[in-house]
């Protein structure tokens, strides 16, 4: 041994032990659901807007034609042409009402939820009942709605007659405003629940201090609200504007259970008009995916400008120059 030495030192390796690995294996689900039931199926619908494919052999039986399918939804002497966009009208005039509405009250619900100044009583309660509409199927409330305001004889027209607001049965379903307004206030009453609960799930998850620190300062709850809680939440609001936009822009089954686009196609949404194109009459799949493609970057396109929209464009700090 070294004289030099003050002691033995007995020097113990540790064998280091990367789980990095094992991350990989629980992230591979995901991606194996999403090849199977989201990529390729985007890549089948695009392939399949390519082609003549009309009918159900339209696998085996279908040539590639180009682009010529996606020229027509901008030919204005096409079929197609006003009933595409006149649906994306109609689509975005039924959800943005819904959706600022739903958007607004989620905001202050969410905000009274978790301002512990308020001291709201019964808030479990309030928050089942609010959220509640969102987990009863489409189908039912588009059934308990369409009875509602069913003519001639429904709890609506009936109410209204009794009270003196109507003479004789009003039938809803035949005015374009009534049938439009309808279906947004029933997407508004479906989602505003989820939106709230996504909302407090964002607040509560803001430092408590910041609030400690706006109450001790003397800070209004408004205040406090757009000072601290609307900047630290814009990651949510992100998530919410681009789940509604997807949400909205795919709208199908309210308006397909209730007014089957009716009155004159004024509720026929996109979704539908894909439908009718895929599933009904000629079986014209070559125009149902083009269509569902062009939905595609349509919905691509709003996600980006919402996310640019709500980033932060602060001018970066100019990076130090090399020597000073």
């Amino acid at each position: 041994m070294n004289s030099a030495a003050t002691g033995s030192q007995v020097k113990t390796k540790h064998k280091s032990v990367s789980y990095d690995k094992y991350g990989y294996f629980f992230i591979l689900p995901f991606f194996i659901v999403f090849a199977i039931f989201g990529a390729y199926p985007i890549y089948f619908t695009f392939r399949t807007a390519l082609t003549d494919a009309v009918g159900w052999d339209m696998i085996n039986n279908n040539h590639i034609i180009g682009f010529g399918n996606f020229a027509q939804f901008f030919d204005p002497s096409s079929a197609v042409y006003p009933r595409f966009w006149g649906a994306l009208v109609n689509t975005l005039i039924i959800w943005i009402p819904n959706f600022v509405a739903q958007l607004g009250l989620a905001l202050i619900l969410a905000s009274w939820f978790t301002d512990s100044r308020m001291h709201l009583k019964f808030q479990g309660g309030f928050k089942v009942m609010i959220f509640m509409p969102n987990i009863i199927t489409a189908a039912t409330v588009a059934m308990l709605f369409f009875s509602l305001f069913n003519y001639p004889i429904a709890p609506i027209n009936t109410l209204m007659q009794s009270i003196g607001v109507l003479s004789s049965p009003f039938e809803f379903f035949r005015s374009t405003e009534w049938s439009r307004g309808i279906i947004s206030f029933i997407q508004w009453w479906m989602w505003v629940g989820n939106t709230m609960i996504i909302m407090i799930a964002g607040i509560s998850g803001i430092n408590p201090s910041l609030f400690e620190a706006a109450l001790v300062d003397g800070c209004s709850s408004r205040q406090t609200f757009w000072k601290i809680t609307l900047p630290l939440i814009k990651p949510i609001l992100v998530y919410n504007l681009v789940t509604s936009l997807v949400g909205g822009l795919t709208m199908f089954d309210i308006p397909q259970l209730m007014t089957q686009g009716n009155p004159n196609n004024t509720t026929d949404t996109v979704v539908r008009f894909i439908y009718n194109q895929g599933f009904t009459g000629s079986f014209n799949f070559n125009t149902a995916s083009a269509a569902s493609m062009i939905l595609f970057v349509i919905i691509i396109i709003g996600s980006i400008i919402i996310k640019w929209v709500l980033s932060d464009h602060d001018d970066k700090p100019a990076k130090a120059k090399k020597g000073v």
